[in-house]
């Protein structure tokens, strides 16, 4: 792998990228944003990712591919440089939860790796994706060869934590509504095309809500009618983002 300048937003989820507390003031809210967005340009997290995969050599995986499923052995991290990923949970009963969308640049796998447990959860290729990967063995020994990466990790898993209180507290305190429009906000920032559009389908949108797709489909026809999206056969486009953000701040 090549030598590329990559920054420290480019192995941690931005908290501009994670669930916003319904509990803190709007002036906390900009205060947060602001503070992250300096924090991204910080000239300390330069360089991590290539610290972390130093010499691994790039393969490319094609889209619908698993990278790992759940309770698989924990052997290997990832380093996503190109394309997207879906994090999806499954039940004994085979329902399925999409737990998040990984966009490049970030690592998938690496609780397992740190911790040596089963897969907590699926990671599929949404897209075709180019990836770098490193075994436990040797990503534990550069953590411990390196404070700053170490550091870096450290972070890396507070995030992590952050997204999955936020996402739970989701659950618990917003509707379906609610949550629907924060979740497309995310999509729009994640994976919007520049058309605008999201390729995306109410299915994938009902999973990654915990919804019924019923329900998803019966609030996407309702956004349409009053002209907050556009909806075409697997894909979603947000007409009025200032809308829909006023829809999510009512019921927060």
């Amino acid at each position: 792998m090549g030598r590329k300048s990559f920054v420290a937003d480019k192995i941690v989820w931005l908290d501009s990228h994670r669930p916003i507390s319904r509990r803190a003031s709007k002036s906390k809210q900009s205060q947060s944003r602001e503070a992250a967005e300096g924090h991204d340009q910080s000239s300390s997290g330069r360089d991590l990712f290539d610290l972390l995969f130093d010499n691994c050599v790039t393969d490319r995986v094609p889209a619908g591919k698993h990278l790992f499923l759940q309770e698989d052995r924990s052997d290997r991290v990832y380093g996503l440089i190109e394309g997207s990923i879906e994090i999806s949970i499954y039940s004994i009963d085979g329902q399925k939860l999409v737990a998040n969308m990984q966009t490049a640049p970030t690592l998938i796998g690496e609780i397992g790796a740190l911790d040596g447990g089963v897969r907590t959860a699926t990671a599929t290729c949404r897209t075709d994706c180019v990836i770098v990967s490193l075994d436990r063995n040797e990503l534990l020994h550069r953590i411990e060869e390196s404070p700053l990466l170490a550091r870096s990790m450290l972070r890396l898993l507070c995030d992590r934590v952050r997204w999955v209180s936020e996402s739970l507290g989701d659950h618990a305190f917003l509707d379906v509504e609610a949550r629907l429009a924060k979740r497309l906000l995310l999509l729009d920032k994640l994976l919007a095309a520049p058309s605008g559009w999201i390729a995306i389908s109410q299915s994938e949108v009902a999973e990654f809500l915990g919804s019924t797709r019923e329900s998803v489909n019966k609030l996407l026809t309702s956004w349409r009618s009053r002209n907050l999206i556009e909806v075409k056969r697997g894909h979603i486009k947000l007409v009025s983002r200032p809308r829909l953000r006023q829809l999510l701040t009512e019921r927060e």
